[in-house]
Parts: C-alpha cells; structure tokens; sequence
C-alpha cells in the first residue's frame, strides 16, 4: 500500500492583538505567526477498506472523529468521493512531539499534513491554496499550517499574508503538563472582560490592521532583526491566561529572568517561549531552566524558526 511520511511544524505567535466580534461571532484578530522545527510525524497510508482509521502514540490524542486530523481526512473525501472509490480509505499515524493542549496548533499542524498527505496518496492535484481553503473550514490555524514560515494573519487567523522569512532565530518551549488552557474559555473570558474596548465595525478593523502592518513587530521581521522581535512581542491572551494560571505565570517570570531575547505566552496558552540568537544559546537557556525548575511536570523543549509548515519526509 502507498504511503507518504511529513512532518507537522508547530506555530508560535510573535504577536497577537483580539480586535473585535465578527458578525460570524468570532473575534477578529491580529496576529503574527511562525513555524518552529518542534514536529509531530504523520504518515497517511492507503487501506484495502473505505474507512478512516487514526493511530496515536499520545493518551490525550482521540483517535475517533472528534480529531482534527480525522476531520481532514473526512472532508477531502467528502469532497472528493472519486478517490476513495478508486484508492480506499486511509489510516493516519500520529508520533506526537507537539505537547497537547499548549497553544502551538499541534492538532491544526496535524489537520494540515493530513490535507497535504491525502492532495499526494490520491493524486488530487490541489494548489496550496485550494489546500488551505479546505483547511479553513475545519479551523482558523489550519491555513497558516499548511503553508508555514513566517506571516501575518487577519480575519479570524484565515486570511494569510506572508513576510519574509527569519532564519536566524532559535527558542526554548516550555509547558506544565498538567496545565491546559481551553480556547473557547479564553476568548469567553477576553470578550467578558475586554469586550468594551472592542473596535465594533470593519472601518475600524482596517485601519488596525493597517497599523499593525506599518508596526514596529513587521518591521523588526522585515529586517530580520532578532533584537527588535524579541522586544516586540505581544499577546493579548496573557492578561486573562496568566491571571486565571498562576503555575503558568511563574514559568514566564522565571524564564524572563534567565535571559533571552523576549518571553512569550503563544497562543491561548499555556505554553511559553524565549526567543534566542543561536542554537547553542537555547541549549544553555534549556539546561538554566530545567535547573530553576526541576519539576517532572515541566516539559522543556528547544526549536528554531523554520521557512515552512509541512514538510515532506518520504
């Protein structure tokens, strides 16, 4: 049976700004994201049966229809009926690296590779741009997932615009197991406690977004200056997530006191990154880390930024 192999890059935010409430009530945002070398492995392989069926090496990870990857694999062959009849259905194999629940799209990421895996096994054709419109309809981080590198997202994370690479940039992820943030809660939470100030009409989200794209963050992109990103990071998220995990505010505290270039919550959280100038620095800032925090509970990972999202093993 035919088979292909990728590998799924993990996202980080660089910058995040909750705008407002879209009429299709989600929130219109701001943000500016990229792919890290942190990587989950899917293979997709061609089946003698015209079934989905998901593997995962993760306890957390379901393997049933409620995962994202399941989803993706159900939509292209909604989509296209043709090629099951022809080639059969799939299974899916998840070697997670992504922490669960972290605020690093891992189940997006996952989503992603499917689409590409399946646009490859069955022979579709797809642009990458047809990939990310599927992608969309399953979740606003799916897009930027397939495509990957270094981009600017609006809308609400959908509407994609790339800028130019960083590949001078390492980092050091870290995340409490035990310690989950839910999404729906977060926005939930932002909107209860941060709704008034809201821009309420799409003028007013242009002229933000305008703004946002003449910042001080796309700069520092545009110039690949690492100093500079670092000083500009930015998440909204972090005034309702660090309030309401106080576990999770220390490890930013703590990490920002080891050094780096900047200190991140990504995401809703609750994972948080520093940024460093090589590989050989995240590596020390790592081993810093693990030394101020020795908790088994404390999963400590370094990475680098990378130019895409899925990548094409085998």
């Amino acid at each position: 049976m035919r088979s292909y192999t990728l590998l799924a890059a993990a996202k980080i935010n660089l910058y995040l700004e909750i705008v407002g409430s879209r009429p299709d009530g989600f929130h219109e945002l701001i943000m500016v994201m990229q792919s890290v070398s942190l990587c989950d492995r899917i293979t997709v392989r061609s089946i003698g049966v015209d079934e989905i069926r998901v593997r995962c090496d993760h306890p957390l990870v379901p393997a049933d229809e409620t995962n994202l990857a399941y989803k993706a694999a159900a939509l292209v062959m909604s989509q296209y009926p043709g090629a099951m009849a022809k080639l059969g259905g799939v299974e899916i194999t998840i070697e997670k690296q992504i922490p669960v629940g972290a605020g690093l799209a891992g189940g997006s990421s996952n989503a992603a590779a499917v689409l590409v895996g399946l646009d490859l096994l069955w022979n579709l054709g797809l642009t990458q741009s047809e990939l990310q419109e599927l992608g969309a309809e399953l979740g606003s981080d799916i897009p930027f997932c397939v495509s990957g590198g270094t981009a600017i997202a609006t809308g609400r994370g959908e509407q994609l615009d790339a800028l130019p690479g960083i590949d001078n940039l390492h980092l050091v992820i870290a995340k409490y197991e035990s310690e989950f943030v839910s999404t729906p809660w977060a926005y939930k939470t932002y909107r209860a406690e941060y709704g008034d100030t809201y821009v309420t009409d799409a003028k007013g989200w242009q002229e933000r977004q305008a703004q946002v794209r003449s910042g001080e963050m796309v700069r520092a992109v545009a110039r690949r200056d690492a100093i500079a990103v670092g000083q500009h990071l930015c998440n909204d998220f972090e005034k309702i997530v660090l309030e309401a995990h106080p576990k999770t505010a220390a490890l930013k505290a703590t990490m920002a006191d080891l050094g780096g270039l900047g200190t991140l919550m990504s995401g809703s959280g609750p994972s948080v990154f520093t940024l460093a100038g090589s590989e050989a620095e995240a590596k020390e800032l790592a081993t810093k880390l693990r030394t101020a925090l020795p908790d088994s509970d404390l999963g400590v990972w370094t990475a680098q930024f990378l130019p895409s999202g899925v990548q094409l093993v085998s």
